[in-house]
């Protein structure tokens, strides 16, 4: 479905992925690992067209993505639940939603729509009872629920998600990574950035490994978790899957 070839990616004179190759296949979930700076973020700024400066070959179900812009990018199939959540805090649940529908609006799918308001808001109820809120209100949980809401609301074929864990209480990763392995057992294909290396191993297919821009190690999840230098670099001491960093 999504083909990487030779991706070199730069900030001005700065090359922050140095001929990062990879591939998903429909219906995997693929997890990309590694440490802070190593051009994870970038490199999915760059598939979702919100990074003009690269070199090589994107191509999403046969279709080349350079110089495509980011909503057609989004309307080729592509939705990406972004670093930080990013919602739009002035507005409520519901127009947060809608935003994410915007492209099945266009195309007068209005009943398809309503399909999907049913469909989140049963994956995430608390969205409901939320949904005249601002968005800026909702706690971090929430808001990183309505940020996979509303990537989902575009009917994606393909998910990209960018540290979805980050800052949340381990009660709330754990169910966020439950939402996750539904959607791909329903057949979302993800590409999943995570800093948690071992909640995103024991949820995926395959996994890559990222260090410094480059990519430094490749194979199945079962692999990568029993691989030495991974356990030793990134899956650190077993405080358990959720674990997520902060002091006991």
């Amino acid at each position: 479905m999504l083909r990487i070839k030779n991706l070199k990616c730069s900030y001005g004179s700065i090359v922050a992925v140095h001929g990062v190759s990879l591939s998903v296949k429909k219906g995997e979930l693929i997890s990309i690992i590694g440490a802070n700076g190593a051009g994870k973020s970038t490199l999915l700024l760059a598939i979702c067209g919100l990074l003009k400066n690269w070199e090589g070959e994107i191509v999403f179900q046969d279709k080349d993505l350079k110089g495509m812009s980011p909503p057609a990018i989004v309307r080729s199939g592509i939705s990406m639940v972004p670093e930080g959540r990013q919602i739009f805090s002035p507005l409520s649940v519901m127009d947060n939603l809608k935003m994410g529908a915007y492209t099945m609006y266009r195309k007068g799918l209005k009943s398809q729509v309503e399909e999907d308001f049913d469909m989140v808001m049963e994956m995430f109820p608390i969205l409901r009872e939320r949904a005249h809120q601002l968005a800026g209100t909702l706690s971090g949980g929430e808001q990183q629920m309505l940020a996979i809401g509303r990537a989902l609301m575009a009917r994606p074929r393909l998910l990209v998600l960018d540290e979805p864990s980050m800052g949340l209480a381990p009660k709330i990763v754990e169910m966020i990574f439950n939402v996750i392995t539904t959607l791909q057992s329903q057949g979302v294909t993800i590409l999943l950035v995570e800093q948690n290396a071992r909640a995103a191993l024991k949820i995926s297919h395959r996994g890559y490994v990222l260090e410094t821009g480059k990519m430094v190690l490749q194979g199945s999840a079962d692999e990568l978790l029993v691989d030495d230098d991974v356990k030793r670099a990134y899956l650190g001491r077993d405080y358990g899957d959720f674990y997520d960093g902060r002091d006991a």
